[in-house]
C-alpha cells in the first residue's frame, strides 16, 4: 500500500512555482513536439493521487494512459523490480534467455480468451505489438490486407500510423505510410446515420459488404479493432458488431486480432475486453497496463499461427527485458490476488452513475459510454450532435485548477475520458467526480 495520503490538496496554483521553473527547462531542453496533458511536475505518486514538486497532492484520473491499473509503485511491482535489478538488468532473450520472459508468456497464454495452445513474443510498446502482430498475420496467411476502423488509434510507428485513422496529431507531415490498409466504418451509435438502434442493425452488415466488394475476403490479412475504441473516443461498438467480425475472420481465413492495448488487464471489468461478448480472438495485443508502469507488450495467439513466422522473424534488443517482466509478474499478481477485475466493475458503477446524473442536468453531454474503469462523455453543443471542444478545454482546466487530472480524447476533440487507477479509493473518486461536476456547470 502506498504511504502517501490520498487526500487532494492544493497548496499554491496550478501550476506552481517549482513546476513552472522545471517546465521553463523543459521547454528549452525537450522537443516542443511532445504535448503535455497537465502543468505539472510530479514528485510521487501512488493509490488515487499524483503528488507534484510543489506538494499539491492531485487526483488522478487518468493512471498514466490507463498504465498505472495497479498504481504508481505497487508494492509487489517495486519488490520483484528490485529483486531483478539486483540480479542482472539485461541479456537480451534471444542471445542468453531468461526464466521472467518465460513466466510472463505463460501467463498471457493463461489470461488472455480461448482455450486453445497459445504462445505468445513480448515487445516494449502497444505500436510494436500491433505491427509484430500484422507481420506475424501477414506472414501465416500469405495476404497483404489489414482492415481496421474510422475512429480506430494503434500507434505512431510508420505501419500504426496508417492504422491509426485520426490525422492531428498523429499523422500529419509524416507520410507516406505503409500499403494495403483499408478503413471501414465503425459502429458510432451516437453518431451513426439514423441513431443508435439503427447501428445495432446496420453496421456489422456495412463493414463486410465494404470488405467484399472493396478487398474480398480471400486478400484479406487481418481485421484490427480495440474492443472499446481509446484514443477516437471511448466508442463501445453495439452488441453483435466484435462477434460478426470475428465470424467473418474465420469463415474466411483471416486473422482476427484484438488490440487490448488500452482495455486489456482487468481495465472494463474483464480481464480483457473480447470476454464481455466471449470474442477469442486469434491474436492479442498488449501493453500499457500490463507492468505497472515498466515499458512492456505482447502479442499472444493461437500456437499455430505464432509458429508461422521463420525462425529470427521476429525480435527486437529490449523486448521483454527483464526488469520489465518482472515488474509484469508483479502486476498480475496484483490483479488476480486483489480481484481488480471486481474492482474496476464496482468504479464503473460509481462512475456512469455519477456521469449519468450529469448528463440528466446539463445538455452539453451528449452520451455516457463506457464499461468498468473505463468511461467517458460526449460534449456537443445542447440541441445538436456538434462538437463541443470549448467547453472541453474550459472543463478539463477546471478540473487541473481544482486539482484533478483527467484526460481527453475522441476523433473531434470533444471526449473526456476517465480511466482512474483500480486502486483509487471511491471516496477519492466521488471527489473529483463532484469536481468535474462543477467543471462542467461553469462551461455552461
Amino acid at each position: 500500500m502506498t504511504s502517501l495520503p490520498q487526500v487532494r490538496k492544493l497548496v499554491t496554483a496550478i501550476p506552481g512555482p517549482r513546476s513552472q521553473e522545471i517546465l521553463k527547462r523543459r521547454s528549452e531542453a525537450v522537443s516542443a513536439a511532445l504535448g503535455m496533458a497537465m502543468p505539472v511536475v510530479v514528485e510521487r505518486a501512488g493509490g488515487g493521487v499524483i503528488v507534484d514538486v510543489d506538494g499539491n497532492s492531485i487526483i488522478d484520473l487518468g493512471a498514466g494512459i490507463a498504465v498505472v491499473s495497479v498504481g504508481n509503485s505497487a508494492d509487489r511491482v517495486v519488490a520483484n523490480v528490485k529483486a531483478q535489478v539486483e540480479a542482472f538488468t539485461h541479456t537480451c532473450f534471444m542471445v542468453v534467455p531468461y526464466l521472467g520472459y518465460v513466466e510472463v508468456c505463460e501467463a498471457l497464454n493463461r489470461l488472455t480468451p480461448g482455450t486453445h495452445k497459445k504462445k505468445s513474443i513480448l515487445l516494449n510498446s502497444g505500436a510494436e505489438a500491433l505491427e509484430n502482430a500484422v507481420k506475424i498475420a501477414r506472414s501465416y496467411t500469405k495476404r497483404q490486407a489489414v482492415v481496421v476502423f474510422e475512429h480506430g488509434y494503434h500507434g505512431r510507428t510508420n505501419l500504426t500510423m496508417g492504422m491509426t485513422a485520426k490525422n492531428m496529431p498523429y499523422k500529419e507531415g509524416f507520410g507516406p505510410f505503409a500499403p494495403e490498409i483499408y478503413r471501414m466504418p465503425m459502429a458510432y451509435p451516437l453518431r451513426w446515420p439514423g441513431g443508435a438502434q439503427r447501428c445495432a442493425s446496420e453496421a456489422l452488415g456495412v463493414a463486410i459488404t465494404k470488405m467484399e466488394k472493396e478487398i474480398g475476403g480471400k486478400n484479406i490479412a487481418a481485421i484490427v479493432i480495440e474492443p472499446i475504441q481509446g484514443e477516437g473516443g471511448f466508442i463501445v461498438p453495439p452488441q453483435g458488431f466484435l462477434p460478426g467480425l470475428a465470424k467473418y475472420s474465420t469463415d474466411n481465413g483471416i486473422v482476427f486480432i484484438a488490440d487490448e492495448v488500452q482495455t486489456g488487464f482487468a481495465r472494463t471489468g474483464q480481464m480483457f475486453a473480447s470476454e464481455d461478448e466471449n470474442v477469442v480472438p486469434d491474436l492479442i495485443a498488449t501493453a500499457k497496463g500490463i507492468a505497472g508502469g515498466l515499458p512492456l507488450a505482447g502479442v499472444t495467439g493461437r500456437a499455430e499461427i505464432m509458429d508461422s513466422v521463420h525462425g529470427g522473424g521476429l525480435g527486437g534488443t529490449f523486448g521483454g527485458s527483464p526488469i520489465a517482466c518482472a515488474a509484469a509478474l508483479g502486476a498480475i499478481a496484483t490483479i488476480e490476488e486483489e480481484d481488480l477485475c471486481a474492482r474496476a466493475k464496482h468504479i464503473g458503477e460509481i462512475i456512469s452513475s455519477a456521469l449519468g446524473a450529469m448528463k440528466a442536468k446539463y445538455p452539453i453531454i451528449a452520451e455516457v459510454r463506457g464499461r468498468g474503469a473505463m468511461q467517458a462523455i460526449e460534449l456537443v453543443m445542447p440541441g445538436t450532435l456538434d462538437p463541443n471542444p470549448t467547453a472541453l478545454s474550459a472543463i478539463v482546466k477546471f478540473c487541473q485548477s481544482e486539482g484533478v487530472l483527467i484526460l481527453t480524447a475522441g476523433t473531434y476533440g470533444n471526449v473526456i475520458r476517465l480511466i482512474p487507477p483500480l486502486v483509487i479509493s471511491d471516496d477519492l473518486l466521488r471527489e473529483a467526480l463532484e469536481v468535474l461536476d462543477r467543471g462542467i456547470a461553469s462551461a455552461i
